[in-house]
């Protein structure tokens, strides 16, 4: 077993000093050292991969079963997808130049921002730490990880893992409730990246708009899930309740809510009821595979929800162990909490609509969602929830696994979020990239100086043949 070392906590205003010269050094630039470090980084999730399961059992309740496939697994997918693919990323890109120009090159030179910040929840706390990590070593930048408190475990070993990696001239970790995240945003990052609630979203952005620094806000949102009467019923159960009570819902793009066509409501609760028992058994509280809520903060405000709506499923709470059956609740009033505010938790309300067109209509009344879920073999409709709907991803017939790919990038819209990232998507945010027009010293063409004595037509005659 690796033994964790204490950590260490200097001024952030220390640290970044110390990130700033090793930046401006050039030694993160280099293609081989980026590689390197990520190799790095790699070996040390494998070294340190039985104390992440571990931390994620004590935080969340995670066996290590959905731990390792959805923390450690998408991780390991991510970081190998970028380092197969970043020596093609780095590369000048060479593009067209106006004729206007003859004699010049134009190209894209991808270059690193500089220092990035890294703000991560406590619901996947060890994944959404380190992923947008990958991105930003990648580009080549220097970053400091403020992890979330709230999961304590995982924060530790977040800290361990990464001062064992790397020095925090290069990356380092604070830990720290929310008067050590103020301190971090009050220093000259030069990207800040944070996942969690749009309540301190808007803090963060406040924070970085003093600075003039970018933001990529990852936030959340009332994702919800649509289902027409053209579905098979048995699959659409099971993805809709894995999806929604997986880490016991405390995902930002798990299902929020239910719109069930009038004619299928009926014969798809009972079947997500039949799939509940067959996920979960009888007493979901005894299965090893059932995580728990994060804080007793967390769990009174779920507790409080269960009240506002009919039981149709689930609706069990035990306090001292932060346990919450997977619920799924109808007869919901339209004011109602469960409505109003993103639930992440186990609480699953179930709406029904007549046609599609009310449905989407309803959704669109709402501010734009992290993701929208729509089940149904006509792709007519599809189509139509695609093109008349606003959301930060779609995930047709499923749920969450649009997340998982370093082909799509993932982020938000509106009030879900900002920016997106995963795959090259991650690569490019934390780039910049610089335009480079190079001119030819061996001509000149006066036409452009003055005194100017081309009459103005025959001017923009040749300007709209130049500039083609």
């Amino acid at each position: 077993m690796t033994v964790i070392p204490n950590g260490y906590q200097k001024a952030p205003a220390e640290v970044l000093a110390k990130q700033q010269a090793f930046f401006q050094s050039g030694a993160s630039r280099e293609l081989a050292f980026r590689m390197q470090e990520l190799q790095k980084l790699e070996r040390a999730i494998d070294k340190w991969e039985d104390e992440i399961l571990r931390a994620l059992e004590l935080d969340l309740g995670k066996c290590r079963q959905e731990a390792y496939m959805t923390e450690v697994g998408l991780l390991r997918a991510e970081l190998a997808y970028i380092m197969k693919h970043l020596p093609a990323w780095v590369q000048t890109q060479k593009v067209r130049t106006p004729r206007l120009y003859p004699g010049a090159k134009s190209l894209i030179y991808p270059e690193p921002l500089g220092q990035v910040l890294i703000i991560s929840p406590w619901n996947y706390p060890v994944y959404l730490a380190l992923t947008p990590l990958l991105g930003a070593m990648a580009a080549g930048n220097c970053a400091v990880i403020k992890p979330s408190e709230l999961a304590p475990h995982s924060s530790s070993l977040l800290q361990a893992l990464i001062q064992d990696t790397f020095p925090e001239e290069y990356i380092a970790l604070f830990e720290g409730g929310a008067e050590i995240s103020s301190e971090l945003l009050e220093q000259p990052f030069d990207h800040i990246f944070f996942t969690g609630g749009s309540v301190v979203g808007r803090l963060v952005m406040q924070a970085a708009v003093r600075r003039l620094t970018p933001v990529t806000l990852e936030l959340g949102g009332k994702s919800p899930c649509l289902v027409d009467q053209d579905v098979n019923i048995e699959y659409t159960a099971r993805r809709i309740v894995w999806g929604k009570f997986l880490n016991a819902g405390q995902t930002c793009v798990a299902p929020d809510y239910l719109l069930l066509q009038r004619e299928i409501k009926e014969p798809l609760l009972r079947k997500m009821g039949e799939v509940l028992l067959k996920f979960y058994g009888a007493n979901p509280r005894q299965s090893p595979d059932y995580a728990r809520i994060i804080s007793e903060g967390h769990f009174q405000r779920l507790e409080a929800l269960l009240a506002d709506g009919r039981i149709l499923y689930g609706g069990e709470a035990v306090r001292e162990e932060r346990y919450i059956a997977p619920t799924i609740m109808d007869e919901i009033e339209p004011g109602s909490p469960l409505l109003q505010e993103e639930i992440f938790g186990p609480l699953l309300p179930v709406l029904e609509f007549g046609n599609l067109e009310e449905a989407i209509e309803f959704v669109n009344e709402r501010p734009k969602p992290l993701a929208l879920y729509f089940f149904s073999h006509n792709r007519k409709r599809q189509e139509q929830v695609l093109r008349h709907s606003s959301s930060g991803g779609v995930c047709i017939n499923d749920t969450l696994s649009h997340i998982s790919s370093p082909y799509l990038p993932f982020g938000g819209v509106g009030e879900s979020g900002m920016g997106s990232y995963h795959g090259r998507a991650s690569f490019e945010l934390f780039s910049h990239k610089k335009s480079i027009l190079k001119q030819s010293l061996s001509f000149d063409i006066p036409l452009k100086y003055p005194p100017y004595r081309i009459p103005l037509q025959a001017l923009k005659k040749l300007l709209k043949i130049l500039q083609a």
